[in-house]
């Protein structure tokens, strides 16, 4: 297959870890290629914030969207092609922030698509104010003396939201988040990955992590333990937590019908006076 690098000049800082995600992203969608589905299936959304300079490099078709509607997009092109792989990205600010309500949404309905939340913990394109998942404490631009504001569960939200596949990877994990992603992309309904992503410039959790980062053994029995997993502070797992199935939203919609696929051509919309 093609190579998936772009000519875009990479702006991120030096140790950031959206580096990371790049990388198994491109690995995910090679493996997911070679396995069978083709290239022109895939497409990408992303929000505004430093998650979203991944859209300038990759090279995949899709939107770059505005702050907070990446999922709002991701979702109308599911709806008008549900043969594509739609995988979008999103930044705790920008997925839990400005368009928590287009995420809980997606998740609510089932949506066939997989949201990938690179976790750094603050607003890192805007220079480190505090987000919906930065810490109690967190001392960024907009919070000097500490943030008042107790985080989300990022895993727990999505699982009391309705997301059938939640999981949760590492950035400087490359084999274990590709394997994620791959899963992630696989399923079938909303799907949604954590990715815990060190800010080097104003969140460095690298020591944090690579001290309490551990694998889940296995995927827990029910939404209960992964709710409870997920949540646990004495050690951050990574892993899947919960999988299940159920009907997808374009299905309940659409059914069988393919918008893309099916649509007429311009003279028989003449001809039915749609023109």
């Amino acid at each position: 297959m093609r190579s998936l690098d772009t000519h875009k000049e990479n702006s991120w800082c030096p140790g950031c870890g959206d580096f990371g995600i790049l990388n198994a992203v491109k690995s995910a969608v090679t493996n997911l290629v070679e396995s069978g589905i083709p290239l022109a299936d895939f497409c990408i959304t992303s929000g505004i914030g430093c998650h979203g300079k991944i859209f300038d490099y990759l090279a995949l078709s899709g939107i770059y969207g505005l702050h907070g509607r990446a999922i709002a997009t991701a979702t109308g092109l599911k709806l008008a092609n549900p043969q594509l792989k739609v995988i979008s990205f999103g930044g705790d600010g920008d997925s839990l922030g400005e368009g928590l309500e287009h995420t809980l949404f997606a998740a609510k309905r089932n949506v066939d698509l997989t949201l990938i939340l690179h976790n750094n913990g603050n607003y890192g394109l805007t220079t480190g104010q505090f987000s919906p998942l930065s810490n109690l404490g967190y001392k960024g631009l907009s919070s000097p003396t500490g943030s008042i504001e107790r985080p989300f569960s990022a895993c727990g939200l999505l699982l009391e939201a309705g997301a059938t596949f939640v999981a949760r990877s590492y950035s400087a994990n490359p084999k274990h988040l590709t394997e994620i992603i791959s899963k992630a992309v696989l399923h079938k309904g909303f799907s949604f990955v954590e990715v815990l992503q060190p800010c080097v410039s104003y969140n460095n959790t690298y020591r944090l992590y690579n001290e309490k980062v551990k694998a889940l053994e296995s995927t827990p029995a029910d939404i209960y333990e992964a709710m409870k997993l997920s949540k646990e502070t004495e050690n951050i797992y990574i892993g899947v937590f919960y999988e299940t199935q159920a009907a997808t939203f374009n299905e309940l919609l659409l059914g069988e019908s393919n918008p893309a696929r099916d649509r007429k051509s311009s003279s028989e919309r003449m001809a039915m006076g749609l023109l």
